[in-house]
């Protein structure tokens, strides 16, 4: 049996889902706004590093994009954005829900 998808049940669906994908834009806004002013210098606009930064502090870590980045679990990463690590100071000006929206943001940077 097939069922046929009727007007009024696409229009139940596309506004129960609507909310939910402006939200996602908005923390994807939000976490490209915030990569941009906090991480972008040193990681570059595409994550995948500084060149001029790269080469003088010797970091193969500033390219986000990278595969070993990639492999990092999501927690780890998160850590990473608040505490610092190497040379890379902690992020004291980021909340949580900023951190995350940075993380996401630098994810997509990488597909």
């Amino acid at each position: 049996m097939k069922l046929k998808p009727t007007l009024p049940t696409i229009v139940t669906l596309l506004t129960l889902t609507w909310p939910i994908t402006q939200l996602l834009a908005a923390d994807a806004d939000g976490g490209k706004t915030a990569y941009e002013k906090n991480c972008a210098s040193c990681h570059g606009v595409d994550g995948k590093g500084n060149p001029a930064l790269a080469k003088t502090m010797g970091e193969k870590e500033l390219n986000i994009v990278g595969k070993e980045t990639k492999q990092k679990s999501d927690e780890v990463l998160l850590k990473v954005i608040a505490e610092g690590a190497g040379k890379m100071p902690a992020n004291k000006k980021l909340t949580k829900d900023e951190q995350k929206a940075v993380l996401q943001y630098s994810r997509s940077l990488a597909k």
